[in-house]
């Protein structure tokens, strides 16, 4: 459910209402039941779903349920003004997070075992308020699960982005940027994009510099980093180019010329994409043992209870987890 004082409910609610999403799997929602009862009496929206307490035993015949809601009552936020970064929100998604990755990670076939997980915006503010000292999912995921690798990926029809860097300062990019850094996003890119049928890819990368430096005029990382991990993943067989320059090569991407471009950091990748594509795209962590897709807006508490919330982006990153579940299935 993500924090519960934001937009989650809501769009989880909404995106679940709809007939042709609840046919493509089984959903167990890790939240608050009566936040999702509040949401769908807000849209007027029949309650769909089968309640347990978040600590009972799953049972098989639970499992057959559509949509279960795993209840988590001891946070109550209902008729509080909350709207806003809190502690109790940061824990309560800490919590659902924790226990979600539990679930995903349990051996095959154990009762509960989950074979996606599909997040609801988090607040980073109740996070830090909570304690965490993660900067997000990805940071959050990437550890619990030690993976070597994390990369964020954001998917569309119109506009695909893998970041180099993530949740960072600005001016800490230069000093984090590796060669290994702009590598991996390629690498794993390459191989997501084939998850989702594409079968050969085609990537840009951009320059970290204003025209990619310009042949060093405006900078050297082009020369020592971005172009080394390109000649890497194409001595790996991975159809690769640039640097380019940040400000045209998504032109090139949207006309059809490219199926993924890789940004050297957070803005320089997701305001084309959210410009573009804001209500359809997908967040996709890539490099973990599981599988993990978001909607790739936040939690707009300035919206929360109004029914304004559009559940497509959330609609999108459910089915994308379904995608990409059906295709590990298929590799077993």
């Amino acid at each position: 459910m993500g924090d519960p004082a934001g937009i989650g409910p809501e769009v989880v609610v909404k995106a679940l209402a709809d007939p042709k999403i609840r046919a493509m799997a089984r959903f167990v929602v890790l939240g608050m039941n009566e936040l999702m009862a509040y949401a769908a009496d807000l849209a007027e929206i029949d309650p769909y779903w089968w309640r347990l307490q978040h600590d009972s035993p799953i049972a098989r015949d639970d499992m057959v349920q559509p949509v279960v809601v795993m209840d988590y009552d001891e946070y109550s936020l209902l008729g509080q003004s909350v709207a806003r970064p809190t502690r109790q929100g940061g824990q309560a998604s800490l919590r659902f997070l924790e226990d979600a990755l539990a679930m995903a990670t349990a051996p095959a076939h154990a009762p509960g075992r989950i074979d996606a997980i599909v997040t609801a915006p988090i607040c980073k503010e109740s996070w830090r308020l909570a304690g965490a000292r993660f900067p997000g999912h990805t940071e959050f995921l990437q550890q619990r699960t030690r993976s070597k690798r994390a990369v964020m990926m954001f998917a569309s029809s119109k506009l695909n982005v893998a970041l180099a860097t993530v949740h960072l300062p600005l001016m800490d990019v230069r000093n984090v940027l590796t060669i290994g850094a702009v590598y991996d996003p390629i690498d794993l890119g390459h191989e997501a994009c084939k998850r989702l049928g594409i079968e050969k890819p085609r990537i840009a990368v951009c320059g970290l510099n204003p025209h990619a430096s310009e042949n060093g005029a405006f900078g050297d990382e082009e020369e020592r980093l971005i172009k080394p991990a390109i000649e890497t993943a194409r001595a790996q067989g991975i159809n690769v180019r640039g640097p380019f320059p940040g400000d045209t090569i998504f032109r090139d991407a949207v006309a059809g010329r490219y199926d993924l471009v890789v940004a050297m950091y957070h803005d320089q990748g997701l305001i084309p994409l959210k410009l573009l594509a804001f209500d359809e795209a997908v967040n996709l962590t890539l490099g973990l043992p599981v599988i993990r897709t978001s909607p790739d807006h936040g939690t707009a508490f300035d919206i929360v209870g109004q029914n304004k919330a559009d559940p497509g982006s959330m609609k999108s990153a459910i089915r994308l987890a379904v995608t990409l579940a059906t295709h590990a299935a298929s590799q077993v």
